[in-house]
C-alpha cells in the first residue's frame, strides 16, 4: 500500500494536477499522463523524429528500435509467448474491428457469435454488422440482478456453431470483473475463439494471457497513463498467421510487382502504413510507470479508495449505488435527480465525473436507467479528494432540495 508521502510524490509527476484546480474522477474514460510520458513524446519529436521499417540512417534505426522495445515490453507485461503476437493499432476499437474483418470469411451462414449485455458499444456494433452481413446469429448473455453474467444461460447459448465469444474483462459501467477464465475454458470445449476487451483491466489487474488462455486480448494506451491513438492487439501466433492483411500499404510487404504482392510475416502483415511512433514510445514509458509502482500495489490502493468512497456515499439519503465487485469504478444515482444535472453542478465545484450511459445503452435500457454518475479512480487520486467530492455532492443536493 502506498504511503501518504508516496502519493504526494506520484501526484507531482502529473502536470495537469499541478496546473488545474480539478478533482479528476473520470479515469475509466482516460487517465492523465505523467511527465515521463509527455517528455518522451516531446523528446522524440525534437531529437529523433523519423519513419520506421524502411530507413537505414541513424534516426530511422533509433525510431525502429524504440518501437520494437515497446513491443517487447508489452509482450512481457501481459506474458505473451511471442513478440509477433503484439500488434499495434489505433485503439481498442480498431483492434476489435481488425479481428472482425479478419474472421469475416470464417463466419458461415447460421454460425453464431456471443457477446454480453454489458458490453461497450465498440464490442457490440462490429459483431452486429458482421452477423447481419453473414446471416449469422448474434447471441447475448444476459445479466442477473447484480449485473453479473448469467453463466447458466451462457452454457445454453454456446453451441458447436459458436465461432467467437467477445467479452469485456471488466465492465466500464459498473466495474464488474467477469469470470473470463471459466468462459474461455468452456468456449474452447466448443472450439470457439475468445476475444477479451481489457480496456478497463489493463492498468488495474495483473494480466497473463497465457494463463487466461484467451485467443485475443485488446486494450488502449490512453487508459493506462499513455497517449491516445495507440491500441494493442494480442493474438495467438497460430491464429494471427492465418489472418489476411487488414489494410494494405507500406511496411507490410516483402515484395511488390504490378502483378502480385508478397506480404510480410507477423507482426508487420497487420501493421500497414506509418504507425503512431511517438505514441508507441509514450506507451512504453506509461508501461514503465505502472511496472515501477507495481500493478498489485496500484490495485490495492485503488481498492482502498473505492471502499472509502462506498462507505461515505452510502450515508446519502436516496442514493442507489451500482457496485458489485471491488474494482476502481463506482456508479450511482440519486433519487429523482438526472445524472447530467448532477454532473454539471459537480463540474462547477471543479469535480470531473462521467454521466450518462457510458457507451452501454443496451445495458442501461435493460436496467431501465437513463444513465448513472460514474466515478473511477487512478493511482493519483486521494482520500482527501473523495472527502471534497462528498462535501460538494452534499452542497449540490442541497440545491435540488431547496
Amino acid at each position: 500500500m502506498f504511503s501518504y508521502e508516496e502519493i504526494k510524490t506520484i501526484r507531482k509527476q502529473f502536470p495537469i494536477l499541478k496546473k488545474k484546480n480539478i478533482i479528476y474522477f473520470d479515469n475509466a474514460a482516460t487517465t492523465q499522463k505523467p511527465f515521463k510520458v509527455i517528455n518522451a513524446i516531446t523528446k522524440y519529436y525534437c531529437n529523433f523524429n523519423s519513419n520506421v521499417k524502411r530507413s537505414f540512417h541513424f534516426l530511422g534505426q533509433f525510431s525502429n528500435n524504440c518501437l520494437e522495445l515497446s513491443r517487447n515490453n508489452i509482450k512481457s507485461f501481459i506474458n505473451a509467448k511471442y513478440r509477433e503476437e503484439i500488434i499495434f493499432t489505433s485503439g481498442t476499437t480498431e483492434s476489435i474491428n481488425l479481428i472482425a474483418f479478419c474472421i469475416y470469411k470464417l463466419i458461415k451462414k447460421y454460425d453464431n457469435i456471443i457477446i454480453s449485455h454489458s458490453e461497450h458499444h465498440s464490442n457490440i456494433i462490429p459483431w452486429q454488422v458482421l452477423s447481419k452481413n453473414k446471416n449469422a446469429t448474434l447471441k447475448v448473455i444476459p445479466v442477473n440482478s447484480e449485473c453479473e453474467l448469467n453463466i447458466r444461460i451462457f452454457n445454453k447459448l454456446i453451441t458447436k456453431k459458436t465461432h467467437l465469444i467477445s467479452i469485456s474483462h471488466v465492465t466500464n459501467t459498473f466495474g464488474i470483473i467477469n469470470p473470463i477464465k471459466n468462459l474461455i475454458k468452456t468456449a474452447h470445449k466448443y472450439n470457439s475463439l475468445v476475444l477479451i476487451d481489457g480496456s478497463q483491466a489493463i492498468s488495474h489487474i495483473t494480466i497473463d494471457v497465457q494463463n487466461l488462455g484467451c485467443d485475443f486480448y485488446v486494450f488502449s494506451s490512453h487508459k493506462m497513463y499513455g497517449p491516445p491513438g495507440i491500441g494493442i492487439l494480442y493474438g495467438k501466433k497460430q491464429i494471427l498467421e492465418k489472418f489476411p492483411p487488414y489494410q494494405c500499404g507500406g511496411g507490410m510487404i516483402e515484395k511488390v510487382t504490378l502483378k502480385k504482392t508478397i506480404f510480410s510475416g507477423l507482426p508487420f502483415k497487420l501493421e500497414a502504413g506509418t504507425p503512431n511512433i511517438a505514441g508507441i514510445i509514450g506507451t512504453n514509458k506509461a508501461l514503465n510507470f505502472i511496472v515501477n509502482y507495481s500493478i498489485i500495489k496500484i490495485n490495492n490502493y485503488e481498492t482502498k479508495l473505492l471502499k472509502y468512497a462506498l462507505k461515505i456515499l452510502s450515508n446519502i439519503k436516496g442514493i442507489k449505488i451500482y457496485n458489485y465487485n471491488l474494482t476502481k469504478i463506482l456508479s450511482f444515482n440519486i433519487e429523482n435527480i438526472h445524472s447530467f444535472d448532477l454532473g454539471k453542478l459537480l463540474n462547477n465545484h471543479g469535480i470531473a465525473v462521467r454521466t450518462g450511459t457510458h457507451c452501454a445503452q443496451p445495458l442501461m435500457e435493460y436496467l431501465k436507467l437513463n444513465g448513472t454518475i460514474r466515478i473511477s479512480f487512478a493511482i493519483y487520486n486521494t482520500i482527501e479528494e473523495i472527502d471534497i467530492f462528498y462535501n460538494s455532492l452534499i452542497k449540490v443536493l442541497y440545491f435540488f432540495i431547496y
